[in-house]
């Protein structure tokens, strides 16, 4: 018998139903399957950058860097959809199941903070680890470097910029969803999600999650005086690398940038065009 994928009308149906049962969630359980997602996001973001580091700190080879990386990335989101995790940019898509009146907005906000915290839970879990591991020596110390090198870009965005850049990328993201949701194989799924995320990390888009893996590891990698020496990085540049920079300067517009991209763009456009009346 053939299987059919569902049709865009199906799937705003399939989310909104998700949504629902995310919204009802024990906090133990949105809690727990928030670090797995945040774990299984920074698996994906040290393993593209252990792909493409070497790649990524040259000019004339950086486009193909971030080529390498986006095609590794995918399995984190891929480990979040098909073996089970709560992503926040994921749950943004919850404003549809609100627009539809199925979910309060207590109920969205209440998933979004537990799941958020889990995240980046999750996401602090293997970046410790990373630095403890000894793997950021790889490639002549250059992996270190390099994640100290991306973690002071991404401080160094200026909050419009971050905010802009945080809505293109959930955009795609919770498309990658939305199209898995359509799907009916683990096959179609797998697909379905790969190419969005691919194409997000190639074009440098902001993911809030990621970053609570990016960032921190940067930040710990930099007390290392040999990854901060080779990352090239100016003092000035080496100095705004802070937590408190992680917090004010990238994660508060990323991830205001998130829920527009994946909430808006998304879950509220398909709503209106599939279930207002």
């Amino acid at each position: 018998m053939d299987i059919k994928p569902l049709s865009p009308a199906e799937i705003t149906d399939a989310i909104i139903r998700t949504a629902e049962a995310k919204a009802g969630g024990s906090f133990q359980k949105l809690l727990i399957l928030g670090i797995l997602a945040g774990a299984f996001i920074a698996f994906a973001a040290q393993g593209s950058n252990m792909a493409a580091f070497n790649l990524l700190a040259r000019p004339d080879t950086y486009g193909l860097g971030r080529v390498l990386a986006g095609a590794v990335f995918g399995t984190g989101l891929m480990m979040v959809v098909l073996a089970g995790g709560e992503l926040f940019t994921g749950n943004t898509m919850i404003l549809a199941a609100v627009c539809e009146k199925k979910v309060t907005v207590g109920r969205m906000l209440r998933n979004w903070v537990i799941v958020y915290i889990g995240n980046l839970i999750g996401s602090l879990l293997i970046a410790y680890m990373m630095v403890h591991s000894g793997l950021f020596s790889s490639g002549g110390e250059m992996l270190g470097a390099v994640t100290v090198k991306i973690a002071a870009y991404k401080v160094g965005l200026d909050f419009t910029k971050a905010f802009y850049l945080g809505i293109l990328c959930n955009w795609l993201v919770c498309l990658a969803v939305w199209l898995a949701a359509g799907a009916e194989s683990m096959i179609g799924k797998i697909f379905a999600i790969f190419f969005p995320i691919w194409l997000f990390i190639t074009s440098g888009f902001e993911h809030s999650i990621a970053n609570m893996y990016y960032i921190p590891a940067g930040l710990m990698a930099k007390s290392q005086m040999s990854f901060a020496a080779l990352s090239g990085l100016s003092q000035e540049a080496l100095d705004g690398l802070t937590w408190s920079g992680f917090f004010v300067n990238n994660l508060i517009p990323v991830t205001l940038g998130n829920i527009v991209g994946g909430g808006v763009f998304v879950g509220m456009v398909y709503w209106y065009v599939y279930k207002r009346t």
